[in-house]
């Protein structure tokens, strides 16, 4: 059994359609996106409707939640973010609204190693921000309250795995906007067969510069462009 797991697809309809691309050359079970379809890209309607069009299982992100429930601006995170999150409000239509207000904060999947849980930030809030270099101790307590062998987060827009004791903990990464100094789109591949999972990271390659291109377009911030090219904040 081959899971796909996707994250923080952020509007960038170039670096979804290339995954799109990618997973359709990758025989997978399914495809769980963990969130955050809107925010910072040129294009969140036609992300809604190409992951509406595949039947990906989705859950909601932080961003998400925001666009969707015009929750206002919080002081820590005023700037870049808030900018692109008003503009998206006003482009999107009712219909990819109400999917995105529709959207669950995360799911469970039983696998032949065990339990798998997803969910953008933490298991019950997609805005909180799980922390997989937490001590060993607080991440197998969290591990048994969720009675899980797996444990996929997004938010951090950085690819990452680590195992701790029986449990597999992996952030993807992401797919509109990554942050390990490497442009590209992210995707976490997990086989749940055997002993334990087997977990592997990708980097598909994308028309970035086309992303870029249209955050200048629309008249968004043009540090998100650089970070598009980049790979990096800052």
């Amino acid at each position: 059994m081959r899971l796909a797991f996707i994250s923080d697809l952020h509007g960038n309809i170039h670096a979804l359609t290339a995954v799109r691309r990618f997973l359709e050359g990758t025989p997978v079970n399914g495809v769980i996106v963990l969130g955050d379809l809107v925010g910072y890209g040129a294009s969140p309607g036609p992300v809604i409707d190409l992951v509406r069009r595949e039947g990906w299982v989705t859950g909601l992100g932080s961003s998400d939640l925001r666009v969707a429930l015009e929750i206002g601006e919080r002081p820590e995170r005023h700037g870049v973010a808030d900018q692109v999150l008003d503009w998206t409000r006003g482009v999107l239509d009712p219909g990819q609204l109400d999917f995105l207000r529709r959207l669950p904060p995360g799911g469970r999947l039983t696998t032949p190693v065990g339990r798998v849980r997803y969910f953008h930030g933490s298991p019950h809030d997609p805005d909180e921000r799980l922390d997989l270099m937490a001590p060993e101790r607080e991440l197998e307590d969290l591990a048994e309250r969720l009675g899980a062998r797996v444990v996929v987060v997004g938010g951090s827009h950085v690819p990452f795995v680590r195992v701790v004791g029986d449990t597999t903990f992996v952030d993807p990464g992401s797919v509109g906007l990554s942050l390990n100094s490497e442009p590209g789109a992210d995707v976490a591949l997990i086989d749940c067969v055997g002993r334990k999972p087997r977990v592997t990271l990708h980097k598909v390659t994308y028309d970035y510069a086309s992303s870029a291109f249209d955050i200048l377009a629309w008249n968004l911030p043009p540090v998100i462009a650089d970070v598009i090219r980049s790979g990096r904040m800052g």
